[in-house]
């Protein structure tokens, strides 16, 4: 079971890694710019499927650590 955790560890980093930013550059991270924070921007083909994924990954990695924890 902890190999299972592993690949899946494995790929929810490399699937974070892989989405794109919602901030649109490190300043406005830092100073706090939100000037499109409440803009509507629907995530679109493969940034769609890559968040699906991700989100089904961490159920996934959520799950197996419950049951390697009891």
């Amino acid at each position: 079971m902890q190999i299972v955790l592993m690949i899946v560890s494995i790929l929810l980093i490399a699937l974070a890694l892989l989405q794109s930013g919602k901030a649109e550059s490190a300043s406005n991270a830092i100073t706090g710019g939100n000037d499109s924070l409440f803009a509507n921007r629907k995530e679109r083909g493969g940034e769609l499927v890559i968040s699906r994924i991700t989100l089904g990954l961490g159920i996934v990695f959520f799950i197996i650590c419950l049951i390697i924890g009891f």
